[in-house]
């Protein structure tokens, strides 16, 4: 049975909209599905983690939600997953490209191996071009859409990440802009949305570190920590009419980490 209750129907902002959101499995993007999920959308669940979208699905109900395993660095696979929102639900509104991978973190590039460097942009930036590609080809008959990827403030800024996982992400923004350019055409937005260091899944295997660690990030908002339900609602508004006007964008999620330098100017912290 399902736990996910719906908001009340004057608040669901996506009510009547179809989502696939790939990585939904777990982290943010099973966030992004059950805020989607409250707020009135049918979402398709893509990711490789079998067991772990299956019970997410099952939590938010058969009528509401659908598994499919999905490789995004598989063209095959992205094309089915979007095959089954538009076989299912009658067609496709919201693309949430959401999957991603790091590498080992090597902060010597010469350590670097070119067989991580490939494997990351693979999934974290040819994932989201075949996520895009696929998700243009459903919403252009109907001339309307909204394809959101989730990038990071690694795609603003240096330092924070690894090269692979830092040019991946730079990299998803300049596509994100350039299709944005193309499908505005066809009534199809495409944005950005970065978030800050949340402690997922993928961070904290990166990291090395756990919520017991006693880890300190540098905020610019004091009193405030970034949770996965912030990036979702970032994307809600993303996917809801009520950006209808906003596209090319990226949306960062940071506190204002990527405007500012903490430790020099007027109002530097010591």
């Amino acid at each position: 049975m399902a736990t996910t209750t719906l908001l009340p129907q004057e608040a669901r902002r996506l009510e009547g909209k179809v989502a696939v959101i790939t990585g939904g499995a777990g982290g943010i993007g099973e966030s992004i599905a059950r805020l989607f999920s409250k707020h009135g959308a049918k979402v398709i669940i893509a990711d490789i983690r079998d067991d772990l979208g299956k019970l997410v699905c099952k939590d938010l109900g058969a009528e509401t939600a659908s598994f499919v395993h999905c490789d995004v660095s598989i063209e095959s696979d992205v094309e089915n997953a979007i095959a089954t929102a538009v076989d299912k639900f009658g067609k496709l509104d919201i693309m949430v490209n959401n999957a991603a991978i790091s590498d080992p973190p090597k902060a010597n590039i010469l350590d670097n191996d070119k067989a991580d460097f490939e494997r990351v942009i693979s999934v974290n930036l040819t994932g989201v071009f075949l996520g895009t590609k696929h998700a243009a080809r459903a919403m252009i008959p109907s001339r309307s859409g909204s394809i959101i990827n989730v990038g990071s403030v690694s795609s603003s800024v240096g330092g924070v990440a690894s090269h692979a996982y830092t040019s991946s992400k730079h990299a998803v923004v300049g596509l994100t802009r350039n299709v944005a350019a193309e499908l505005g055409q066809y009534g199809i937005r495409v944005n950005c949305v970065s978030p800050y260091f949340i402690l997922t899944p993928l961070t904290k295997e990166f990291f090395k570190v756990d919520e017991s660690s006693g880890v300190r990030v540098y905020s610019n908002l004091d009193g405030v920590s970034l949770q996965e339900e912030d990036v979702a609602k970032a994307a809600v508004y993303l996917g809801s009419d009520e950006s209808k006007y906003v596209s090319g964008q990226n949306l960062g999620v940071d506190g204002g980490f990527t405007t500012i330098n903490p430790a020099f100017g007027l109002f530097a912290r010591a």
